[in-house]
């Protein structure tokens, strides 16, 4: 199949934060003298034209072009590819969305966002991490667990609180919340519920159930508030860890409406129990979620251990296995950075 052609209007040699930069054109970024893409990048290639190419790229997220209020040379360049004909890829970073006005040939790639609340035209994105396998155990094969008769729900991280945090938390947010509608920022409205008091629950909800096994480290500070690079490894080490000794992981969502934690669990070829806050998943088109994890909305979170139970007893120990085995080739599949981008534009199912 020959290469998908990109067209981006700015020179990719320009200086700006490695956060910035989709990440379809970060390996194009580290070698500007190259056209055809490799590594991440490989069955890709730039085009110097943008009537030659497939798709045009705004290489820097929105967030970027409004922090440096550029949001009319993005809006231009949605323009010019509309006349050309062509569709557009862009992308918004970190944990919150931005405001981002509405065009036909427009796609925007985003981690976080209610899901209720985009246009059709908002696409989930996985979060990129190395290969947490190979870094920390020196295998690219899943660790393999046989099935329990009482599956092990593991956790580690933060999710502990207390009233002053969690009003501050709330207090923070409704500040944000309310700078977004008086105009004076761009970044969306967020939930007030706190996330670490959500966590919390449905931890507490998962230990009360006398068929299911816990195996939480639970954390005040994000981390543990590591931060060496010793500690953050040591740190990091023991949440792969903890997933090695698990069955099940609890990944409910972070500052941003979103879990990096689902896509490390996949990684891991564990199966998440995916709390779901409206939240806008990858590939829904491609993937059925339904088949990899337990996915419970956030609405229903005093079923979960039902939830978990009922798809759990529905595993012979064969399928609970291949189970192990297809989350992990899910995640190398389709929602690694290698793949991701190629499942995407390549492959229509």
């Amino acid at each position: 199949m020959p290469g998908v052609k990109l067209y981006t209007e700015i020179p990719l040699n320009q200086s700006h934060t490695k956060g910035e930069w989709i990440d379809i054109i970060k390996p194009f970024v580290k070698n500007p003298d190259r056209k055809t893409g490799e590594g991440p990048a490989a069955g890709f290639e730039l085009s110097d034209n943008m009537m030659n190419s497939d798709w045009v790229v705004l290489p820097l997220s929105w967030n970027y072009y409004h922090k440096t209020r550029q949001i009319a040379h993005a809006i231009s360049v949605v323009r010019q590819a509309e006349q050309a004909g062509k569709q557009v890829l862009s992308w918004t970073s970190g944990d919150f969305g931005v405001r981002i006005p509405h065009f036909p040939n427009l796609t925007v790639l985003r981690p976080s966002g209610y899901r209720s609340q985009l246009p059709s035209n908002h696409q989930g994105m996985p979060v990129f991490f190395s290969d947490p396998l190979q870094k920390y155990f020196g295998t690219t094969d899943v660790i393999i667990r046989e099935k329990q008769e009482k599956p092990i729900i593991g956790f580690c991280g933060q999710a502990e609180g207390n009233l002053l945090k969690y009003g501050v938390d709330i207090v923070r947010t409704a500040g944000r919340n309310l700078a977004y509608y008086t105009g004076l920022s761009a970044y969306e409205p967020q939930s007030l519920y706190p996330s670490t008091l959500l966590r919390s629950q449905i931890l507490k909800n998962i230990a009360q159930a006398d068929s299911l096994s816990t195996n939480y480290i639970i954390r005040s500070k994000y981390r543990a508030g590591a931060t060496t690079p010793e500690e953050k490894h040591a740190t990091s080490l023991e949440f792969y860890k903890n997933m090695v000794e698990s069955d099940y992981v609890v990944c409910v969502r972070g500052g941003g409406n979103f879990s990096v934690r689902l896509y490390e669990t996949l990684a891991m070829g564990r199966i998440p129990v995916f709390v779901d806050t409206d939240c806008l998943l990858p590939l829904e088109d491609k993937i059925n979620w339904r088949k990899h994890v337990v996915r419970v909305e956030s609405k229903n979170s005093a079923e979960i251990c039902n939830s978990i139970i009922e798809f759990h007893n529905k595993l012979n120990f064969k399928d609970f296995v291949d189970l192990q085995k297809s989350n992990r080739q899910l995640w190398n599949d389709k929602l690694s950075l290698h793949n991701f981008f190629k499942c995407l534009f390549m492959h229509p199912n």
